[in-house]
Parts: C-alpha cells; sequence; structure tokens
C-alpha cells in the first residue's frame, strides 16, 4: 500500500518512499453506479495507459445514485439509509477500488455527492445529518482502510449553513476515525470555488482544490495563485477545470470545449503552483450511452470519448514536470517581462528556486522576453517543448545575461508551447 503525505514545506504530494506523487486526475463521477465490471475493466486499462495516477468517483452517485441500482441491481444504501449500507452495492465499489489500486493509481474516493446534504438542484434526496455522516464517514474508511485512497468530501454543491458546514466536518471526523488518520483527506467544491474559503483553517483538509469549472478561457491560474498565497501553506489543484467535449458555459451555441482547451487549463495550473491536475471529459463523468439519457448535450459515447486527444495529452504534462526536480519548483511570473495580458494568451513562468531550470507556457505561441538573470550558469540549453505530443526540439544554448526574446515555432490558436531552459551545467536530459 503506498501512503501518501504532505511534503515539509506544504507544498507537494509525496508517496510513502518521499517520492514526488503527481496527482492527475480524471472525473469518473458515476464509475461504481453505472459501469459493470468488463466496462470497469476496459475503462481503467486505458487511463492507466494514459498516465493518470488519480480516479475520482463517487460512492453515493448524483443521478440518482439513490434510487436506481447499479448494473448488478443493487442500491448503496437501505431505506436511503447512511446507516445502512448495502453490502451487495459495496462489493462492486470494493472490485473497482481494486482494480484502480492493481493499475497503480488511487481512487479519488467521494463518498458521496453534495445533493445528498444540499441538494440545491437536481436529484438528492438530502438524507445527511452530523450524526450519520459520522457514522458513514467511519463506516466507509475502515471499509478502505488499507487500499490506495484519497478522499474527497464535498461533491459540487456550496455551504450554505452551518449544518452543511457541520455535516462535512463530522464525515471527516468519522473518516479519521476509521482509517485512523492515515489518508490524505480534501474537498471538492462548487463551480468557481475554493476549499480554502470554507476549511482553510482546519487540520483535516490536507490539501486544497479548486473547481475553475466549464466556461472557455476561465482563469484557473488566478485561483491557484490565490490558494498557493494562503497561509497555512496547503498545496492546491484544481480538480474540475472545463471538460473536453463540454458546451462552453453550458451553452452549446458558444461550441464545445476541446483538448487545446485542456492543456491550456493543465499548465496555467501547474506553471501557477499547483501540485497537480485533473482532466475531465463530458460524456466519461456521467458514462453516457445508448441507454441513458444524455446531460448537457454530449457528442459521443464513453467508449469513443475515453480515447480522446486531451486525455492522451495530459500525461505530457506530468511527464514535463517530473523530467525535472519537483520539490524545489515555485512559480514566477516576474520572469515574463514582456506585456502578458490576462485572457486566451496569457503566459505563465514556473522555475527551480535556484534557478537552475524555468518553464514557460505560451498558449498562443506569442512570442516572449523574460529575464534569464533570474537563472543559474554562464549558459542555458533551450529547447521548446511540444503539449500535443510530449516532443521537445533543442534550439540550442543561449547567454544567461539579461533580457532574452523568444519565438516559439508556431503561433495563432491552438499552437500552445512550452519553453524549457536548463543550466546547462546541471546536465539535465532533453524533457
Amino acid at each position: 500500500m503506498n501512503r501518501l503525505k504532505v511534503s515539509d514545506d506544504k507544498r507537494f504530494l509525496l508517496q510513502s518512499d518521499d517520492t514526488p506523487f503527481f496527482y492527475l486526475g480524471d472525473t469518473a463521477w458515476e464509475l461504481f453506479h453505472r459501469l459493470n465490471r468488463e466496462e470497469v475493466d476496459t475503462f481503467l486499462e486505458t487511463r492507466a495507459s494514459q498516465g493518470f495516477t488519480v480516479i475520482q468517483a463517487v460512492a453515493l452517485a448524483e443521478f440518482a445514485g439513490l434510487t436506481v441500482p447499479n448494473p448488478y441491481g443493487h442500491l448503496p444504501l437501505h431505506d436511503a439509509d447512511p446507516t445502512q449500507p448495502n453490502e451487495d452495492y459495496f462489493q462492486h465499489v470494493d472490485y473497482v477500488i481494486d482494480r484502480v489500486n492493481a493499475l497503480g493509481m488511487f481512487i479519488g474516493l467521494l463518498p458521496t455527492w453534495g445533493d445528498k446534504y444540499n441538494k440545491k438542484w437536481g436529484e438528492g434526496p438530502e438524507v445527511f445529518t452530523p450524526e450519520n455522516a459520522y457514522i458513514f464517514g467511519e463506516w466507509i474508511a475502515k471499509r478502505y482502510a488499507e487500499k490506495d485512497v484519497i478522499w474527497i468530501l464535498g461533491g459540487d454543491r456550496e455551504l450554505e449553513t452551518e449544518l452543511h458546514h457541520t455535516v462535512i466536518r463530522e464525515m471527516a471526523k468519522g473518516i479519521g476515525a476509521g482509517d485512523g488518520g492515515t489518508h490524505l483527506i480534501a474537498f471538492h467544491p462548487q463551480g468557481g470555488r475554493h476549499s480554502s474559503e470554507y476549511f482553510q483553517d482546519e487540520a483535516w483538509i490536507d490539501f486544497n482544490m479548486i473547481q475553475s469549472g466549464h466556461g472557455r478561457d476561465t482563469a484557473n491560474y488566478r485561483m491557484i495563485e490565490k490558494d498557493y498565497a494562503l497561509q497555512p501553506t496547503k498545496p492546491c489543484l484544481d480538480a474540475e477545470p472545463g471538460y473536453e467535449d463540454h458546451p462552453a458555459g453550458f451553452n452549446q451555441k458558444n461550441g464545445y470545449l476541446m483538448d487545446y482547451d485542456t492543456r491550456k487549463s493543465l499548465y496555467w495550473s501547474l506553471f501557477s503552483g499547483a501540485c497537480g491536475h485533473t482532466y475531465g471529459c463530458h460524456s466519461i463523468w456521467q458514462f453516457w450511452s445508448d441507454t441513458r439519457e444524455p446531460v448537457n448535450r454530449p457528442l459521443r459515447y464513453w467508449w469513443a470519448a475515453v480515447q480522446l486527444p486531451g486525455a492522451w495529452q495530459q500525461q505530457y504534462g506530468k511527464r514535463l514536470i517530473l523530467s525535472r526536480p519537483v520539490l524545489s519548483r515555485i512559480p514566477d511570473q516576474s520572469l515574463i517581462v514582456s506585456d502578458n495580458p490576462d485572457g486566451s494568451g496569457h503566459a505563465v513562468a514556473t522555475r527551480c528556486k535556484n534557478g537552475n531550470y524555468a518553464f514557460v507556457y505560451s498558449p498562443q505561441g506569442d512570442v516572449f522576453t523574460l529575464d534569464t538573470t533570474k537563472l543559474s550558469g554562464e549558459t542555458l540549453n533551450a529547447h521548446w517543448f511540444d503539449p500535443r505530443t510530449g516532443h521537445t526540439e533543442f534550439v540550442g544554448q543561449v547567454s544567461r545575461a539579461g533580457h532574452k526574446e523568444f519565438t516559439p515555432p508556431t503561433q495563432g490558436l491552438y499552437q500552445d508551447w512550452v519553453l524549457v531552459l536548463d543550466d546547462s551545467a546541471a546536465g539535465y536530459p532533453a524533457p
């Protein structure tokens, strides 16, 4: 079993052997509820081959999760009572989690979707009280205490009353009692919100999540910058950015989000200080098929959507980050000294604390100027890294002196590039 923990500086996640853990998640919310075991195997094997490290799924699912059974005819609770979990249903959850772990991934396990304590919209029903939230949290944490699990509370709903806050706190307490506090806990907020708004000062939440949501060019870099600057320091990441194949801003007239949009969310958040990132696909989270009603106009069935290019491209960002020392990486927008307005073309920069490498992401291939004096060494090795393919091109050595202008290989919409600069003396291989 791989026990995750937070790094000493509270910026990163570590594996049990103290090596960096890159959180690359997928929002497979209805996984336990809608897929049979053969389908589970197909989905998970594909995601493992695409480099994902976390599968985010919900035990008490959003879409009629308490009233429509899983493929084997089982509901998760008897009489919709959180103190009466159905063993037959959770044996299927056991199977899924075991397959996730066997494939080298963690399950990002939401005990419940948020409509089960704050209906607000959707189907509900609201079934949680502080008392049964503790009981259910303790029960489910004991069941999976020996699995590779990251606990994720919340589930896309605001905490609007003290009762809502208390339900979440009691569920967290129950989880801590059930697994002895051995697994990390986070909170998945509603769109446009931060978990830090609710629980920044509370010790039980180990790292922060934002949900930047499903608009086009949503500035998740600003949201990550905000959480990165908070005290006490906690790792942070975007747990639900715009989904590939999702109508932009929930309006089909705006077109659909593409692989380009998912790449932009990835690099914007990582280079702004995130410890990882979550990808999502509109057909995947709901596992849309020819036997189900579509939610908000998905474009293709889930078994086709699992192969979309954005899903394959996420691993390139993970590989880039892991190609250089991770635990010394910081965001540093002061590297960029040319004009850099907010919006679709906003460039972001990150570097090593000691200056021996830097990454700069240009979403539209725009020319930019860097202050290279923030880096180390007499000369810098320069590479262009292609986020679409993961390929790199060495473009030569440049002197480290003053301001230098860099021109990506191509320019325009969808032409995003990462500049990699290394202190030549560091001896890093091509990323």
